[in-house]
């Protein structure tokens, strides 16, 4: 019998070794998936601030990026073109006037 309590003591301090304290073995492969998972987010958010820096030299110095801006967003022609003007509904108004 005190053989047995011997090898379970030290099965329990096994164990202890393996899983107890702070941070438990299963801990530890927790926080480096998520560590793993945090790095792909960051690296994804570093590529996307990127591209966002890289249109905004455009935008700032490139005059065809400019142009495509002003004509998209704003309806501007250039030159002596002719100019389409488009009379209705505003965007987002169901057209019935509320009173």
């Amino acid at each position: 019998m005190k053989r047995y309590v011997w090898w379970a003591l030290i099965a329990a301090a096994f164990f202890f070794a393996l899983q107890g304290g702070e941070y438990s073995t299963r801990d530890l492969f927790l926080l480096r998936n998520r560590t793993s998972r945090l790095t792909h987010q960051v690296d994804s958010l570093q590529r996307h601030v990127d591209s966002l820096a890289r249109y905004l030299r455009l935008v700032k110095g490139d005059s065809a990026t400019q142009e495509r801006i002003a004509r998209e967003e704003f309806g501007m022609v250039r030159g002596d073109k002719e100019i389409l003007y488009r009379f209705g509904d505003a965007p987002g108004s169901t057209g019935d006037k509320q009173r």
